[in-house]
């Protein structure tokens, strides 16, 4: 009883009632992220449906609505399968590796000023909100290395050390343009990046880096035209061929939360965040929230749109790109952007 003092004393009730607050405030960031993902698996199929003259999901409830619940209610019901010769422990953690990263970020991405009591709606407003999402989307390519190596399967194990491969390649480019706009805003809290665009939003003046970072997210995502790990035409379905059920439904899962988060790390990072497009009425009148909302569904569209144009690239082309275009052009412009700044000052508010 005496070693569980000190922790008893802590439970006040002004302690608990912070401790409620914040869970709540977590529920109200997560559920909506949730659903967004949810939703995201419904808006992919429609967009690519009308890009390719079908009509996408339509049965499940009005214009198929409900089509994303009812698939998570089938993968729900589906027999998991671990292979016997997996090692079972790490086999389960993987896809769990690959989801959580992907929501934590959204600890520290701003939404706006509340238009009540004019404070910040943010979870967590800490000074380095940059390298945070930076290094907590980063755990992501553990899981799907992770998965690969637990299925002791050689398809997978493949699929996993592509991945590995593809995102550290393009992660490098994506540091060196976040740099160059910490550069520019003078900060690396995510809150004074949007509040430096008060004046003009940072993809007019670094539009070379803004058409890079767009083009980084798709191979960080793993999404076409970069989406190598699940080429199934040489590797099966990559990375989580073994899975099944949850399991397999949380490599996707993540996949698509990883999206929203990358789309939300966008629009704050080069669109002005939850910022108006123009200073004026009617603009101003549509609160902070829906803009940052806007700008994200936007930059998905763009994600989508890809998927239903190019096609796939191959390795070499893909490692190509991320090596020896996007380096040394990503650092170019880090060095650019720095004497830029050094001769005429940053954009900070």
């Amino acid at each position: 009883m005496d070693l569980l003092t000190p922790y008893l004393s802590l439970l006040t009730t002004e302690n608990l009632l912070m401790l409620a607050t914040t869970l709540g405030v977590i529920l109200l960031i997560a559920i909506p992220v949730l659903l967004g993902m949810a939703y995201t698996t419904w808006f992919e199929r429609k967009i690519l449906g009308w890009m390719h003259l079908r009509h996408g999901p339509m049965y499940v409830g009005p214009f198929g609505l409900l089509q994303p619940i009812a698939d998570a209610v089938k993968l729900m019901f589906k027999e998991p399968f671990i292979p016997g010769s997996a090692n079972k422990v790490m086999f389960l953690v993987a896809p769990m590796m690959v989801f959580i990263p992907a929501l934590l970020a959204w600890a520290v991405i701003p939404f706006g000023e509340n238009p009540f009591t004019g404070s910040l709606m943010v979870l967590a407003n800490v000074n380095l909100g940059v390298l945070f999402i930076l290094a907590i989307t980063s755990i992501e390519v553990y899981g799907i290395l992770l998965a690969g190596w637990a299925s002791n399967s050689k398809y997978p194990f493949l699929g996993a050390v592509r991945s590995g491969a593809q995102m550290v390649s393009y992660e490098v480019s994506m540091g060196l343009i976040v740099l160059a706009v910490i550069l520019l805003a003078g900060s690396m809290n995510l809150a004074e990046i949007v509040a430096a665009q008060q004046t003009v939003w940072f993809f007019i003046p670094a539009f070379p880096a803004f058409v890079m970072f767009l083009i980084s997210i798709l191979a960080e995502c793993n999404r076409h035209p970069f989406d190598l790990p699940e080429a199934e035409a040489e590797l099966v379905a990559g990375y989580n061929t073994e899975y099944s059920a949850m399991g397999f439904a949380l490599f996707f899962l993540g996949e698509y939360v990883a999206m929203i988060t990358m789309s939300a790390f966008t629009a704050i990072l080069f669109l002005g965040g939850w910022l108006p497009p123009f200073n004026i009425a009617p603009f101003t009148w549509i609160p902070g929230p829906i803009w940052l909302l806007l700008k994200i569904v936007a930059v998905l569209f763009f994600m989508v749109w890809a998927r239903g144009t190019l096609p796939r690239y191959r390795y070499d082309q893909l490692m190509r790109l991320g090596w020896k275009i996007f380096l040394p052009l990503s650092f170019a412009w880090l060095i650019i952007t720095a004497i830029a700044v050094k001769l005429l000052g940053n954009f900070a508010a």
